[in-house]
């Protein structure tokens, strides 16, 4: 039987099927490389899209005019605008919450950190200072959180129950 085998495994027989392995794996490899999806062309500068977001404003000075309801006997204001005596929530921090300051004014000492969401009711205001309309304010489940607030981060709400 190892005669047999000598035999078979002369020189010719080896390179040639070496050879006709080597043909038959570059043949599969260019079949798969043919067949794979081009790469995809070089989309050059893609257009960057953004969004401006307008800066926010301040809060006018002018406590605007009561308008009169003819059915009621007292003249109402607007349910948006901030008075004495009405309710505030703090919003549109971010979730950093608002500093509560001494005074009105970005240089006044800050007191403490309102949080969002948190409601107070106005006693004092409006003040402009710094380019901000500040209102005094109150938190009334504990009178010693008060302090100064920017308007542009308080939106009215309706008395607490």
């Amino acid at each position: 039987m190892n005669l047999s085998l000598r035999r078979l495994l002369t020189p010719t027989v080896i390179f040639s099927s070496t050879g006709l392995a080597c043909l038959l794996s570059v043949i599969a490899l260019a079949w798969f490389g043919f067949r794979a999806s081009p790469p995809p062309s070089n989309p050059g500068l893609a257009p960057a899209y953004l969004t401006l977001i307008p800066a926010s404003t301040s809060t006018p000075l002018a406590t605007p005019a009561p308008t009169l309801d003819p059915l009621a006997s007292t003249p109402t204001l607007p349910a948006d605008v901030i008075v004495i005596g009405g309710y505030v929530q703090i919003n549109g921090t971010g979730g950093d919450g608002l500093r509560l300051r001494s005074a009105p004014g970005l240089t006044s000492e800050q007191l403490f950190l309102g949080e969002d969401a948190e409601v107070f009711q106005v006693r004092d205001g409006p003040q402009e200072a710094n380019g901000y309309i500040w209102w005094y304010i109150v938190a009334p489940y504990d009178e010693s959180r008060a302090g100064w607030a920017a308007a542009n981060f308080l939106a009215v709400v309706p008395p607490p129950q």
